[in-house]
Parts: structure tokens; C-alpha cells; sequence
């Protein structure tokens, strides 16, 4: 047998490196919303870039793979969001290190390119909306009842005070999704947060339907407050959509989706207390219908059209937000 010069060896090599580089290779992906508000009671709108997210993503190898997100303009601020290495040995667990959104819920897990609406709900934006850092384990069964089960704990700190943050009061949270046949879904979620001198709970069960054009959802939360320094706050989000797919493949818009939703919440506090040593009311009592429509872009780019009209029912004495009040939004979404 002849010997292989070392020279082709070494040009062999170089070759699969360069594949295995390849297959391996980042991707950029991003996320544009800008939009435009109209109160028609208070006579005053608005232009508003929500959000301008930039992500990389990619696996180093088969079993380590990584995410860095920022967002350029989250109302105008920029954000490090997404910063982690997840590394899974096999195929039905992972484990995953570093700054991300919390297992927690169904709408709050949502990314702004999944949302069905222009702006979030209560459970999404006020109540379960926590990122932090941490690490979670997850577990994913196969059979015939599938299920994706992730928990995990976490400092507390949130974004911005991991430096010379140390606690002996670690969070947890713990997600569970139950996958029914024909388009069925039930997902059990629970977690504790400390986001000032007592410590949090919060309870969240939530269901839908995806399935021939429609999705139907239904969440609700309970979160309570330890020690009774505040009243238990009551979170839901129910809505309806219907996919209304359009022929003919020059068409610009190729799938309508007239969409109707209604949520609430009652006094909200975020748990962090005010001059005086108490938590006081940050979000007043109230209840939002919102219905819409969304019109679906062709391809290459996801581009969706929202238009929503958002109508809020507040207790008496509430104080609205500047924002929290009746209004036409038009919201351009794109994602590549």
C-alpha cells in the first residue's frame, strides 16, 4: 500500500474544517416594530419604534449551542437581553447558563415576532414579564402524550445588578407544556421572585387550540405576595384568531387574520416599596378589550401588519398610565 503524502493529509484536513466551520456557522436574525398610536378621546398620537432587536445564534458543536440578543430600542432604551450557552448531552435534556427569559407562562414567552397583537397583555407585559440570570434544566418526553418540562433558579438581580449582587434568597421557576393530540396544549407554570424585601409567588395555568386556521387561548395567573404586604393580584388573557389564507402567489398580502381579545388585572404591584416601607398600587385595576386585524407579508422576510383598537375599563378612583388609555394602534412588524 502506498502512503498518503502529508501534504494531501494536512489539505484534507484543512477541507473538513472548513465544512464542519460551515455547518456550524452563526446566524443573524432581527426584529423591526415600529408603530403608530392614536388617542381618539385625547385627541394626541404618536410614531414609536418599539422595538430593534438584533440576535446571534449558532452551535459550536452538535451538543453546545449559544444566543446573544440586544435590543437597540425597547421604548427607546437599550437592552442586553438574551446572553446564554446551552449545552445538551442528549437529546432529551438540556442545560442551558447565563441572562434569559424565565420559564414562566405561555403569552410572557412570547418574542415581539410571535405576538398576535400590537401590544401585549397584562400577564405579558406587567405581571410575568421577567428576565434574569440563572440556569435552568430541561427535559423534553416523546411518546403519545409529549411533554417539554424546564425549571431552574436565579438571582433575582435582573439585567443590570449582576456585579456585586450576592443573596441567600435564590428564585426559582418551573415550566411544564403538555402537547394533546389535534392541535392541544395545557402548560403549568410556578415562581418565586424577590424583587424587594418579602418574597413573591406566582401560580400560572393556561391552555389552547392551534389548529385548522384558529388559535384559541385562555391563561390566568395568580401571584401572591408574602406576608400579606399586598393583596393577591388576579391576571387573565383569553383571545381568538383565525387564519384566512389568500390565493395566488403575486398577491403581496398572503394570509388575513381578524383577531379579538380581553384581558384583565387587578391592582398590580411590582413589589419594590416606596419612600414609606409599603408597596403601593403601580397598575390600577382594569379590563381591556382589543380587536384587530393582522395582514401577513410574503416571504423572504415575516412581515406583518397589525392594526388593533384597544378599549380599557378601569375601577373607580384609578389613575390611567400616560399609555394604558383608548387607543388605534398601526404596527408594522418585520423579522429576518
Amino acid at each position: 500500500m502506498k502512503r498518503i503524502p502529508v501534504y494531501v493529509v494536512l489539505l484534507a484536513s484543512m477541507m473538513y474544517g472548513s465544512v464542519s466551520a460551515q455547518d456550524y456557522r452563526p446566524e443573524i436574525h432581527g426584529t423591526l416594530r415600529a408603530k403608530y398610536e392614536n388617542m381618539p378621546q385625547e385627541g394626541v398620537g404618536r410614531f414609536e419604534v418599539r422595538n430593534a432587536r438584533f440576535s446571534i445564534t449558532g452551535q459550536l458543536m452538535e451538543e453546545v449551542s449559544y444566543k446573544a440578543e440586544i435590543d437597540f430600542s425597547d421604548e427607546g432604551n437599550i437592552k442586553m437581553l438574551d446572553a446564554y450557552t446551552r449545552i445538551a448531552p442528549w437529546k432529551f435534556v438540556r442545560f442551558t447558563i447565563g441572562q434569559f427569559r424565565v420559564p414562566f407562562t405561555i403569552d410572557a414567552h412570547r418574542s415581539p415576532h410571535q405576538q398576535y397583537f400590537a401590544n401585549r397583555s397584562f400577564i405579558a407585559k406587567q405581571v410575568g414579564n421577567i428576565r434574569d440570570v440563572g440556569a435552568t434544566v430541561g427535559f423534553t418526553v416523546q411518546g403519545v402524550l409529549p411533554m417539554q418540562i424546564e425549571g431552574g433558579v436565579f438571582n433575582g438581580s435582573g439585567l443590570t445588578g449582576q456585579k456585586d449582587y450576592w443573596t441567600k434568597d435564590i428564585n426559582f421557576s418551573a415550566k411544564a407544556q403538555i402537547f394533546f393530540p389535534k392541535g392541544f396544549n395545557l402548560t403549568l407554570s410556578a415562581q418565586k421572585i424577590h424583587p424587594g424585601r418579602h418574597s413573591i409567588m406566582m401560580y400560572d395555568v393556561g391552555t389552547f387550540w392551534h389548529a385548522k386556521g384558529w388559535h384559541v387561548e385562555a391563561e390566568y395567573l395568580l401571584k401572591h405576595y408574602c406576608k400579606e404586604t399586598f393583596g393577591d393580584v388576579h391576571a387573565f388573557d383569553g383571545f381568538i384568531a383565525y387564519d384566512i389564507p389568500l390565493k395566488g402567489k403575486k398577491k403581496l398580502v398572503k394570509k388575513v387574520s381578524p383577531l379579538l381579545r380581553y384581558d384583565f388585572m387587578s391592582d398590580h404591584s411590582s413589589g419594590v416599596a416606596g419612600e414609606d416601607g409599603r408597596l403601593f398600587v403601580e397598575d390600577y385595576k382594569r379590563h381591556r378589550i382589543t380587536g384587530g386585524v393582522t395582514l401577513s407579508l410574503s416571504k423572504p422576510f415575516i412581515s406583518d401588519i397589525r392594526l388593533n383598537y384597544e378599549s380599557y375599563f378601569y375601577r373607580d378612583g384609578a389613575v390611567p398610565k400616560v399609555s394604558e388609555k383608548d387607543k388605534i394602534v398601526l404596527e408594522v412588524m418585520t423579522r429576518f
